[in-house]
């Protein structure tokens, strides 16, 4: 009979690696499985017509809209489609990711660092393995190597779509640990982009830029039970204060997505003493993702997606020479082989030298399927290409090539092996439900759903 894993060992004085965490945690993330699934499948769709408008008779008429240019020019907004999906949209995608690093740092498991150290140290560790394999391979080109950073990302709404899909069996340890590990990574990727993709920095603009920054935060903390309660304030006043240090911040040369995650982390997370005495259940951020996440998931995700994923392949001599470019080879090469290798083996070395062990329901080929599902790098990946060699660039159009197949790739291995660890675990619930029905001891596995 195949081993029942136990809900929540206790095993003496020794450490769990990955557990199970809060109760209130488990429920978050579940909450939030269901709504990036969506978001997830949406994203893909995106990507794929795109991939299709852009490699047929009419490829011309979607090149055409993507380069098609309007705004305001001595505010520096005279932008592409292409670029506004980019910088603007994408902005809302990184203002949820600020609100949820500070929900896990206030709020979450990031809050205690016996819980943070494992899914930080691996989500470090995978992104330097990445990064390391994608420079060794293209050590002999300086303009190649620009692009290190495009396989340290890791898409949260895609590998959450596949996860929801094919795991609702897998304990609820291993689907805390993939959350966390992505919002770090998220993190990780964020100062990537601030510290290196950064050339020419305009002092003005970016001193202009703390003063929406500061207003938006005094007024999120002094009125936060009133933007909590009524949705519209938040639109009508929070969003035109954040598009101008938006605006700001994009004038002084650093990429204006950043603007989203400074603006997610002056968001209060803790109930306001009003909001309690009113029986208010939910903070600030918790209410202002629960209103923006369909619109990051549902149009600003796929819109960037759909304008940043369309690259002109060139038929089969054109797939070719992408595949034989180091360029694609170090990108599907790092999320491939990297993120598993560097979140598998940094886990490991957490488990050797800190005396700590996994949770006894999960194993280590469980975690794999974990570091396969980081592989797929999608909107941060694409982001970091455009970033690394401008849209023009052959070496852009190869690295968006790598990124959607080493995604796909990472995909497929990472549904066969979590699909088959889903349905071990299915059996065991089901054979543990039989022998608590024959023993009449009420069944306590806890199923990770």
């Amino acid at each position: 009979m195949a081993e029942t894993p136990q809900p929540n060992p206790k095993d003496g004085d020794q450490k769990t690696l990955i557990g199970y965490g809060s109760y209130s945690e488990s429920l978050r993330i579940g909450e939030i499985l269901r709504k990036e699934t969506v978001g997830g499948m949406l994203l893909v769709a995106a990507a794929v017509i795109a991939l299709i408008w852009a490699n047929s008779p009419a490829s011309e008429s979607y090149f055409n809209l993507r380069d098609f240019h309007f705004g305001y020019e001595p505010w520096h907004l005279d932008l592409s489609i292409g670029h506004w999906a980019a910088d603007g949209l994408l902005a809302i995608f990184f203002f949820l990711v600020g609100l949820e690093l500070k929900k896990e740092i206030v709020a979450g498991d990031l809050r205690n660092p016996s819980k943070a150290m494992v899914p930080v140290m691996a989500a470090i560790g995978g992104v330097v393995i990445p990064a390391g394999i994608y420079a060794l391979i293209n050590l002999g080109s300086d303009t190649a190597l620009h692009g290190w950073a495009i396989p340290t990302a890791t898409d949260i709404a895609f590998a959450v779509a596949v996860l929801a899909i094919i795991g609702s069996h897998l304990p609820s340890p291993l689907r805390i640990f993939l959350l966390t590990l992505a919002v770090v990574d998220d993190l990780i990727a964020i100062l990537i982009i601030a510290i290196f993709y950064t050339e020419d920095i305009q002092v003005t603009p970016l001193l202009l830029f703390f003063i929406p920054v500061i207003i938006y935060a005094i007024l999120a903390q002094k009125f936060r039970h009133f933007f909590g309660t009524q949705k519209w304030a938040s639109w009508v006043i929070l969003l035109p204060i954040g598009f101008i240090a938006w605006v700001f911040l994009h004038a002084s040369g650093i990429h204006a997505t950043i603007a989203g995650v400074v603006l997610g982390f002056t968001v209060p997370v803790m109930i306001s003493a009003k909001g309690k005495a009113k029986g208010a259940k939910h903070g600030l951020a918790e209410d202002l993702e629960h209103n923006i996440r369909p619109l990051s998931s549902g149009f600003a995700v796929p819109v960037f997606a759909f304008f940043s994923a369309g690259v002109a392949i060139g038929g089969a001599e054109g797939f070719v020479s992408a595949l034989t470019d180091t360029v694609t080879i170090g990108v599907v090469a790092g999320l491939v082989l990297g993120k598993p290798i560097g979140i598998v083996i940094t886990t490991w070395l957490m488990a050797k030298f800190t005396k700590a062990k996994l949770d006894d329901s999960i194993k280590w080929v469980d975690l794999i399927g974990v570091g396969l599902l980081a592989g797929i790098g999608f909107t941060v990946s694409l982001l970091v290409a455009e970033l690394s060699f401008g849209l023009e660039s052959p070496h852009n159009d190869h690295a968006k090539v790598a990124i959607l197949s080493a995604s796909f790739i990472a995909a497929i291995l990472a549904a066969i092996l979590l699909g088959s660890r889903n349905r071990y675990y299915k059996r065991v619930e089901e054979q543990a439900a039989v022998d608590a029905d024959k023993s009449g001891v009420p069944d306590v596995y806890e199923k990770g759903n």
